[in-house]
């Protein structure tokens, strides 16, 4: 009977133990299956202006395409539809758009089948946003930069390609969480919203705020851009910057409260 107690007091431990890592794994699940609330969401969409204006203005300057705002590569297509023989911009401008097309259409549906507003979805998607970067990064870091804008080659699409792809599951947040005006690649819009709103002078206007905010980030990301393009930090510098600032978001998203659950 002794012997018998003696086991049954040695696994009580182990029994607590494991009770206790179930207990937290149930916890930790439930907690990245919640959905996010939208209560002031809409800073971290405006935030994320500011990584679009560090990669555009870099990649315009070093690549002479966008990675982000497909208008301006759409003209490039058309200019170098017109005259193909006067630069090879149109056809990293071609890459650029095809790749954020795929994106989109990838992002979109992997957001809408898991649920949009999920924790992890939020988190997964910039956590691939990260990595995607990170391996533009890296590519631009061992390979190095074009010697002049006109030069192609893999070492000049491949980053092309994965920054474009990977800048729609940015834009597509704005969409998951119903602050479709914050795409994080255009300005025109909110530019159009800003000057024409009645109450743009009225304090407490959020909508204003917001179209300021953009606009301000995106430019301090220009800046910022611009002068790691003309530094020996170089475009390189920027893809890891905008790669560790995506992994500041997944961190975000993780710890960001979970939506008030109504009765």
């Amino acid at each position: 009977m002794t012997i018998i107690h003696e086991h049954a007091d040695e696994s009580q431990p182990l029994l607590r133990k494991t009770t206790r890592q179930r207990s937290s794994t149930a916890r930790w699940r439930k907690h990245m299956t919640t959905y996010v609330s939208r209560d002031y969401a809409d800073v971290v969409l405006v935030c994320c202006y500011f990584i679009t204006g560090l990669l555009d203005s870099c990649s315009i300057s070093v690549w002479g395409s966008f990675v982000s705002m497909q208008t301006g590569n759409t003209v490039y297509i058309g200019l170098g539809l017109a005259a193909p023989w006067e630069s090879t911009r149109w056809i990293k401008s071609a890459v650029s758009l095809g790749s954020f097309c795929v994106g989109s259409f990838v992002f979109s549906r992997f957001h809408h089948f898991f649920s949009p507003k999920r924790r992890w979805v939020l988190c997964t998607s910039f956590t691939v946003q990260f990595i995607l970067t990170a391996i533009a990064a890296a590519l631009v870091t061992t390979m190095g930069v074009p010697d002049f804008k006109d030069e192609i080659g893999w070492h000049v699409l491949l980053p092309i390609a994965l920054v474009a792809f990977q800048a729609c599951g940015q834009a597509f947040t704005s969409r998951a969480l119903r602050h479709d005006a914050l795409t994080s690649v255009v300005l025109t819009g909110i530019y159009i919203d800003l000057f024409s709103d009645a109450e743009m002078l009225c304090l407490g206007n959020s909508e204003r705020n917001r179209r300021v905010g953009s606009t301000v980030c995106l430019l301090a990301g220009a800046c910022l851009g611009g002068i790691f393009a003309h530094s020996s930090i170089g475009i390189a510098g920027a893809l890891w910057v905008a790669a560790l600032l995506k992994l500041v978001v997944v961190v975000i998203w993780a710890v960001w409260p979970a939506r008030r659950e109504t009765l």
